[in-house]
Order: structure tokens, then C-alpha cells, then sequence
């Protein structure tokens, strides 16, 4: 089902960016033509070689480059995208794109989406059952977004519960089941 499908995907500072390299070989492995949009943060737990590797393409985390001055234009990013997956989606960045607020490549590219938005969170337990982390949740389902809900588990502080990123494989299966209801729904 995603055979053909250009696939933004954003990556957020969480410990959980790790998967992010088995979700982008899965998406290829899949069919689809992914192009990853780091958060500044999330250079700090994953490489941009790491996933360039596996994507196939450079990786984005700047609006520019700042030895050439070549821009990262998010509307064309935005535009490219069949979807926008988000994974995995910080409290920070689900707040900031609950409120509009835009400090880096990520954000710009989200606000200037027109294509289909899944965000699968990853957090610790206490900030994934606060109110202010469920209000934006909320707020960005409002829009339209899709959540992708974490699964409970162990989590990074050691605390079992509510806040691990799905399993990339978990990721996979409910876009490609988002695809084909919609694609059935078409018909």
C-alpha cells in the first residue's frame, strides 16, 4: 500500500529516535520514497548519516545550509509529501504544533502541509498523561491529525507505562491500513 508514496518524516529529540532508522528502512523496504525532516534535538540521538543511509536522500534539519546558503524550502518539502508522519513526535514539537509556534525546519514543513498528518507520540509517563500534553493531542486530532498512540511498556526513566513509541513495524501496518481505507472509501 505504499508503494510509490512520498513520505516526509519527521523526527523529534526523544531517546525513542532511535527506531526512527528501522521505520525509515521498512517505509523503502515498502515501496515508498521517504525524506526525513530532523528537529534540531533529534541530531542528538540519531545521525543524519544514519537515515540519509537508509533513505536514499539527504536528511534536513536546517532551514539552510549555512556553508553553501542553499535553502530548505519547507513548502516544496510540504508539498512533495503524500503524508506527513511525525515519529517520533516529542511533547515539545506536539506543542508547538498545536499553537502555531514555528522555531525549526520541522514546524515550518508541518504548517505548510496540505497532504494527510500521523504523529505517533514518544514520552515519559507523567509527560504523556499531563493535561497540557492531552490538550494538544487533542487540539492537533482537531485538525485532522492522525495519532498513532504509543504503547506501555518499560520507558527510558524506568518507569513502566503509557509513552513508548509504537513499534516501527506498528507504524507501517496502520499507515498502509489508513491507506487502504481510504482507498476503498475512493472507490
Amino acid at each position: 500500500m505504499l508503494e510509490g508514496k512520498n513520505i516526509v518524516l519527521g523526527v523529534c529529540g526523544s531517546i525513542a529516535a532511535y527506531k526512527s532508522a528501522l521505520l525509515v528502512r521498512l517505509l523503502v523496504k515498502a515501496g515508498a520514497q521517504v525524506q526525513v525532516v530532523m528537529t534540531p534535538d533529534a541530531t542528538s540521538f540519531i545521525t543524519s548519516l544514519t537515515l540519509s543511509t537508509l533513505s536514499k536522500k539527504p536528511v534536513f534539519h536546517n532551514y539552510f545550509k549555512p556553508e553553501t546558503g542553499e535553502w530548505n524550502n519547507h513548502v516544496e518539502i510540504a508539498l512533495w509529501a503524500d503524508f506527513l508522519l511525525i515519529a517520533p513526535a516529542s511533547a515539545n514539537t506536539i506543542a508547538k504544533m498545536a499553537n502555531g509556534l514555528v522555531d525549526n525546519l520541522l514546524t515550518a514543513v508541518y504548517l505548510s502541509a496540505k497532504c494527510p498528518v500521523y504523529f505517533a507520540p514518544a514520552m515519559d509517563l507523567d509527560m504523556w498523561q499531563h493535561e497540557a500534553t492531552q490538550k494538544n493531542i487533542a487540539i492537533l486530532q482537531s485538525f485532522g491529525n492522525t495519532l498513532i498512540a504509543p504503547t506501555s511498556g518499560e520507558l527510558a526513566s524506568g518507569l513502566h507505562g503509557a509513552g513508548r513509541l509504537a513499534e516501527p513495524e506498528e507504524i507501517v501496518a496502520f499507515l498502509s491500513s489508513e491507506i487502504k481505507k481510504k482507498t476503498s472509501v475512493s472507490r
